[in-house]
């Protein structure tokens, strides 16, 4: 979390000082809980900075996270310039971001979005534009980003070969240096190559091993009470794991079972990224790390996490067993 009258942009902006390269506006896809009926969720895009190296290469990428919200003062006044853009429909919003520019004033930037539907912008109230198609129907709505909330940072790092320990000090000292805090609701969110666990038997291990040792995890890594959208595993997601013969299906066959149980990604250990095959996230998430401004305890995590995905490639079966107590 950025010290007030700082942003996520000022980090960005100091990383690529730091390295000699460049900071890179973007727009980040973001969803939150709805409360008008019939529509549970809303799409955002939000301002991001991603951090280039000399080379173009990403070094880090600081986009908002609207789980954070205790810190922010919401009374706060819109900061100039900083908005997000609003909608129902993720098809229509990615396309949106391909075609506006991420910052500027709000109307200027969003023009082109009326444009792809041929018609112009409409504006509203409290400095609100809406876009919408030739028979007026609402396709997004373009609004000043609410109060502080160009403060929230979630640093996101490109996947690291080697010297994780140097590579992610470089980062969190700076950010120290700047005052940036860790948050009421935080989390550090650590993701693992997943194409190791690409069979039935090493996802029934994974999911015997956090069922039994879940909570024990929790309790070791210092699971924030406040952070929101965690989890154990969803009891259809054990279910499928666990079904009759799941075991021995080739992968493709075990996959598209586990894609029954609708996995989402909100859990102490997020698989969804996995089962869905996404070319561009292929990763195992565990979600449980309070967050670290130091980068020796999320390493020491790191290690745990992998011990626990080494066990769950290797042939031999984890024994099914209840969840066991923390201290047990």
């Amino acid at each position: 979390m950025a010290p007030p009258g700082l942003s996520r942009e000022t980090l960005a902006q100091a990383l690529a000082a730091s390295i000699g390269g460049v900071c890179a506006p973007g727009l980040h896809p973001q969803s939150e809980p709805s409360r008008v009926p019939g529509q549970p969720v809303f799409y955002n895009l939000t301002p991001s900075f991603e951090v280039l190296d000399a080379a173009g290469a990403r070094f880090a990428l600081c986009v908002d996270d609207l789980t954070l919200q205790d810190d922010l003062n919401k009374q706060a006044p819109a900061r100039p310039g900083w908005w997000r853009v609003v909608g129902d429909d993720p098809r229509l919003l990615r396309l949106i971001a391909r075609h506006i520019k991420p910052q500027g004033p709000l109307a200027e930037a969003l023009a082109p979005a009326a444009a792809l539907f041929g018609t112009d912008l409409q504006p509203g109230e409290g400095g609100l534009w809406k876009v919408v198609d030739e028979t007026g129907a609402s396709v997004a709505l373009g609004a000043p980003l609410p109060g502080e909330r160009e403060r929230p940072c979630e640093l996101i790092t490109p996947p690291i070969d080697a010297d994780h320990l140097v590579a992610l000090e470089a980062r969190l000292s700076l950010a120290r240096s700047l005052g940036f805090f860790a948050p009421v609701e935080g989390a550090t969110h650590l993701h693992f190559d997943a194409a190791p666990l690409r069979s039935a038997r090493a996802v029934q291990n994974l999911v015997r091993l956090f069922v039994a040792f879940g909570p024990t995890l929790r309790a070791r890594l210092g699971v924030n009470p406040r952070c929101r959208r965690l989890g154990p595993l969803q009891p259809e997601l054990v279910s499928a794991a666990e079904s009759p013969g799941f075991v021995n299906l080739p992968w493709e066959e075990a996959r598209a079972r586990l894609l029954l149980a609708k996995p989402d990604k909100y859990r102490d250990l997020n698989l969804r990224n996995l089962i869905l095959a996404l070319p561009h996230k292929h990763t195992v998430e565990l979600r449980i790390l309070p967050v670290h401004l130091h980068a020796g305890p999320i390493m020491q995590a790191a290690a745990l996490g992998e011990a626990l995905l080494r066990r769950s490639i290797v042939e031999l079966p984890v024994e099914r067993r209840p969840p066991l107590r923390p201290g047990a």
